[in-house]
C-alpha cells in the first residue's frame, strides 16, 4: 500500500473518531511527556485522574523538579512500576540542570534523558516539535502487523526494530504529529486486540490479516518467562494509633516505598509459626499480642504474583528499633507515605485510612 494513501486514510479517520483528551492538540512538551509516561502504565480512562493530579500538583517541569521524591511516589501510587515515577522525577531535575527547564527539541537528544526511550522521545519530538519520527507502541505494532502481514514477534528486539523501521517509512513529512496520533488512536479504538472492527475498516480491502483470516494470529508475541509466586508475611505492628513502617531500600519490587516488617517464604507457611521463629522480630518487638491474621491478598505484577498475609500485632511499650529500619508513624503520616497498593488495601480494609 502506498505510504501517502495509508497516512491520508488514517488521518481522515482520526479527525472523525478521535477522543477529546487534555494532552491532545497542544505543543507543551511537559504535558505531552507526562501523559505518555502515565499512559505506558494504564488505560486512558484510568490514567486520566493521575494526569490531572500531577498537573494540579506540578503545573510545570520546574514544579516537578523541585518536589520531593516522596510526594511524586505518593501521587504515582496505584500505577505500579515505581521506577518510572523515580525516573520522571530524575528527568525533570535533569531538564532543569542541563537544559534550564526547556525540553530538548530533537528525538535523539530526548532519548538521552532518564526514563525516555524511543517511544516517549518520538511522541514528544513529533507532537510538540513536529519532527518526522514514528511513535511505535503496542497499538501501532498491531495495526502494522495486521495490515502489512508482518509476523516478526513484536516483543523482541528484532521485532521492535522491524516495526520502528516500517513505521518510519510510512510517516509523512507534513503533519507527522497527526499521523502518529491517528495510528495510535486507530489501534486503541478500531483495530482492537480482540474482535477488531474489520467489516467497516478503512483498510478492509487491503489488510493482509483480514484477507487471510489472521486477525487472531497477528501480531505475534513471543512467550515470556514463567511467572514466579512469592509468599509475603507482613507483620503490621501497632502501638496505640501508630504503625511501625520502613522504607524499602533493597533492589526489588516497590523500591523507595514504605511497608511493614516483612517475612518472605518460598511456599505457604503457618503465620504464627514463622512469627515465633523470626529472631529479628523478637529482638525489637518484645512482648506482643496477635490481634488478627488476615486472609490472602493477591497482587499481580508483570513477572511475579505476590500472595500476602498480614499479621497484626499490638505492643504496649516503645520497641527497640536499632538497625531494623522501622519507625513509628502516626495514622495521619501513614496516609501521606508512598505505599504499595497492597499495603493501602490492607489499611483501607481495616479502616485505618
Amino acid at each position: 500500500m502506498d505510504s501517502r494513501y495509508f497516512s491520508l486514510k488514517l488521518v481522515e479517520w482520526y479527525k472523525l473518531n478521535k477522543r477529546e483528551l487534555p494532552w491532545r492538540d497542544i505543543n507543551d512538551p511537559y504535558r505531552i511527556w507526562l501523559s505518555e509516561i502515565i499512559l505506558q502504565q494504564t488505560r486512558v480512562n484510568q490514567g486520566l485522574p493521575y494526569y490531572k493530579k500531577f498537573i494540579e500538583s506540578f503545573p510545570t517541569v520546574v514544579d516537578l523538579a523541585e518536589a520531593s521524591e516522596q510526594k511524586v511516589l505518593r501521587l504515582w501510587q496505584g500505577l505500579g512500576y515505581y521506577t518510572r515515577a523515580r525516573n520522571l522525577h530524575k528527568c525533570a531535575r535533569e531538564i532543569m540542570r542541563k537544559y534550564r527547564g526547556e525540553f530538548p527539541t530533537s528525538f535523539e537528544k530526548l532519548k538521552t534523558l532518564p526514563g525516555i526511550g524511543d517511544y516517549t522521545a518520538a511522541a514528544i519530538a513529533s507532537f510538540a516539535f513536529k519532527e518526522q519520527v514514528a511513535v511505535v507502541d503496542g497499538n501501532v505494532s498491531r495495526v502494522l502487523s495486521r495490515i502489512y502481514g508482518v509476523d516478526t514477534p513484536i516483543n523482541t528486539p528484532v521485532g521492535k526494530k522491524t516495526f520502528f523501521e516500517l513505521a518510519n517509512k510510512l510517516i509523512p513529512s507534513t503533519h507527522p504529529d497527526l499521523h502518529n496520533q491517528a495510528i495510535m488512536e486507530f489501534g486503541a479504538l478500531h483495530c482492537l486486540p480482540q474482535n477488531p472492527s474489520c467489516d467497516d475498516c478503512i483498510f478492509n480491502s487491503s489488510c493482509v490479516a483480514r484477507l487471510n483470516s489472521l486477525q487472531r494470529v497477528l501480531p505475534v508475541k513471543q512467550r515470556i518467562k514463567k511467572v514466579r509466586k512469592r509468599y509475603f508475611y507482613y507483620v503490621a505492628i501497632q502501638k496505640g494509633k501508630s504503625f511501625l513502617m520502613k522504607k524499602r531500600s533493597e533492589k526489588d519490587v516497590w523500591h523507595g516505598l514504605f511497608d511493614f516488617y516483612l517475612i518472605e517464604r518460598n511456599r505457604p507457611a503457618d503465620a504464627e509459626k514463622i512469627l515465633d521463629e523470626d529472631k529479628e522480630l523478637k529482638k525489637f518487638c518484645g512482648r506482643k499480642k496477635i490481634t488478627e491474621i488476615s486472609g490472602v491478598y493477591k497482587h499481580v505484577l508483570s513477572h511475579q504474583i505476590i500472595l500476602a498475609r498480614f499479621i497484626q500485632l499490638t505492643i504496649s511499650v516503645r520497641p527497640s528499633l536499632n538497625g531494623s529500619g522501622l519507625k513509628l508513624y502516626s495514622l495521619k503520616k501513614v496516609a501521606e507515605l508512598p505505599k504499595p497498593v497492597l499495603i493501602s488495601r490492607f489499611l483501607s480494609d481495616h479502616q485505618f485510612l
